[in-house]
């Protein structure tokens, strides 16, 4: 009632407006629309219909939300797996689709590109480790203390769904399965050091394969070793061990670039003195050979003229003792002086002339070649006059 009606405050036995009288009014509203009497009837026929049709209405509703509840919408990084009574009945793409609601049918939105990683060995930090999951036995019967991460994706969303009943976990099990059974056959410093890279290229390749025999639907992308070491019980120990063997390789280094600086030498040496050798045989080879050519075709020439041979043997033997005497004694006939010429200054007067300049060019030598050509002549007069005396 408006405050400007004019009984107002007048109605003084009137109290506040009845509920049923509302609803009735409302039900009646509802089947005016929906073809119902409107409440023309008498009151007990009125009465009668009006939750029927409330009912109704209340159905429709009902059911007008439970069909909109089938509407779903996939994104592009996702697939819509669609079930009916639980059984696998089709696989939608993305955008917007429509199912027949639950409980007949139900969908599984699976995200095919999102990428997820398994922490193996450790959790969220290398520092926070999980000794039950990282602590490897070697091919060599050594422990390293490993940790990895697998990054996969959810490449088959079928498989993924209905052949696995935890695939997330799988893919850990399967990681640290695999990685066992490489780090077993191989030996401690391979896995610590220059195998890290071809230790996760064989773990990836090993688990595809058994992902792929489980049928799981997940596709292992990247396998990243993060931390591999011993122990660290046995760390100091450790250390201890890979300086020996850094000292050891050291020296083996020094050992063998001193055997690269000798025993080249040596062998150059060795090589030298067998040339030598050889080059000294085969002189003397040479030299017997031509003595031997000598001495036939002298015996050649002996034949043929025995005493004229003898005494060309002969000359040549005395010019080859003479040549190196100082002084020759001529013993004259008739018992007379004896003469003695000073061949030894001769010959060193004539070779010093041959090495002498040309005349004119120096005044010592001129003078040095005159005083010699004068001392040879008079050596000459004077055997000359001495013949003439003996005759």
């Amino acid at each position: 009632m408006a405050l400007n009606d004019p009984q107002w405050g007048r109605r003084g036995n009137e109290g506040p407006p009845d509920l049923d009288e509302l609803w009735r009014r409302f039900n009646q509203r509802l089947n005016s629309l929906f073809g119902g009497r409107g409440g023309r009837g008498n009151g007990q026929g009125s009465g009668a219909g009006r939750p029927a049709g409330g009912v109704g209405v209340i159905l429709i509703l009902v059911v007008l939300i439970w069909a909109a509840s089938g509407i779903y919408i996939v994104d592009a990084s996702e697939r819509g797996v669609v079930l009916r009574f639980g059984k696998y009945l089709e696989t939608n793409l993305p955008g917007p689709h429509w199912h027949i609601p639950w409980p007949i049918e139900s969908v599984e939105i699976v995200n095919v590109s999102e990428v997820h990683t398994v922490e193996v060995g450790y959790r969220n930090n290398v520092r926070t480790k999980v000794p039950s999951e990282s602590l490897m036995l070697t091919a060599d019967e050594n422990i390293v203390d490993l940790q990895f991460a697998v990054q996969y994706i959810r490449a088959n969303p079928e498989d993924y769904l209905f052949f696995d009943r935890n695939p997330d976990q799988t893919v850990k099990q399967i990681a640290e399965s695999a990685i066992r059974e490489i780090v077993g056959k191989s030996e401690m410093d391979f896995v610590l050091y220059e195998g890290r890279e071809e230790i996760a290229v064989n773990a990836r390749e090993l688990m595809q394969k058994v992902l792929d025999r489980y049928r799981t639907g997940i596709t292992v992308s990247q396998v990243t070793m993060q931390n591999a070491q011993p122990p660290e019980e046995v760390q100091a120990s450790f250390d201890d061990a890979v300086k020996a063997n850094q000292d050891r390789e050291r020296q083996k280094n020094e050992g063998q670039a001193y055997y690269n600086d000798v025993v080249p030498k040596a062998q150059g040496a060795a090589a030298r003195l067998e040339q030598e050798a050889e080059a000294y045989r085969q002189s003397v080879v040479a030299a017997a050979e031509g003595e031997a050519s000598r001495f036939d075709q002298i015996l050649t020439e002996y034949r043929k003229a025995p005493r004229v041979t003898r005494d060309r043997l002969y000359l040549d033997a005395m010019q080859d003792v003479l040549t190196s005497a100082t002084k020759i004694v001529i013993d004259q006939k008739e018992n007379s002086n004896l003469l003695f010429l000073p061949l030894d200054k001769l010959m060193q007067a004539g070779a010093a002339n041959a090495e002498l300049p040309v005349a004119g060019n120096s005044d010592l030598g001129g003078t040095a070649g005159n005083s010699a050509t004068s001392e040879s002549r008079r050596t000459r007069e004077a055997f000359r006059s001495r013949n003439r005396e003996s005759r």
